[in-house]
């Protein structure tokens, strides 16, 4: 087996693929079994948590990591980088896809309504944020960890990247929670 290979086993384990499926999971059995109650569940602690995640990463880690030394950062980025290349696409994916199937079984999915709009147009920008440049460099972090001698540099440039982009995404969801919270008044 190759280096980056056993590089590549350590830094993933089971863990990291329960934290993708199970989330998953449920959608999918909310979604096939009408379950409603369990459907809310799941979008409201899948969104939740993703914003949670990205508050504590753009209030506080950012704070942290920056009075750490350079390989202390790199120690702390190669073990997030794992949880949050599987955790943070699937809270994402499930929060907005359950989301989208409670507006539409409560018939709220009205695209000629300003509230839906703005909601999408929001969930659009933190699905760029999220897809188009977190999970990119958190992919190239993991890359550069699997190599036999990693450029730290390059670790914990793209490491402190994605957390202030985590922190900008925590703006975007407090908006988004705001804008639901009045499609909730509206309903």
């Amino acid at each position: 087996m190759s280096s980056a290979a056993v590089q590549a086993q350590k830094l993933v384990t089971p863990s990291s693929f329960v934290t993708l499926t199970v989330p998953i999971v449920v959608l999918i059995a909310a979604v096939s079994t009408g379950n409603k109650v369990l459907l809310d569940y799941t979008h409201v602690i899948c969104g939740g948590t993703w914003t949670g995640i990205d508050l504590f990463m753009g209030l506080v880690m950012s704070r942290i990591m920056k009075g750490l030394t350079p390989e202390a950062r790199t120690e702390v980025i190669k073990r997030l980088v794992p949880v949050m290349l599987f955790l943070m696409p699937a809270l994402a994916s499930v929060a907005i896809t359950a989301g989208i199937y409670l507006a539409q079984w409560e018939g709220l999915l009205n695209f000629q309504s300003p509230l839906i709009i703005a909601a999408g147009i929001i969930v659009t920008i933190l699905t760029i944020q999220g897809f188009g440049i977190l999970m990119p460099t958190e992919i190239s972090i993991f890359l550069e960890l699997i190599k036999g001698n990693p450029n730290r540099d390059k670790v914990v440039r793209l490491g402190m990247r994605n957390i202030k982009i985590s922190g900008s995404q925590a703006i975007f969801q407090i908006a988004l929670i705001y804008v639901m919270a009045n499609i909730a008044m509206v309903a």
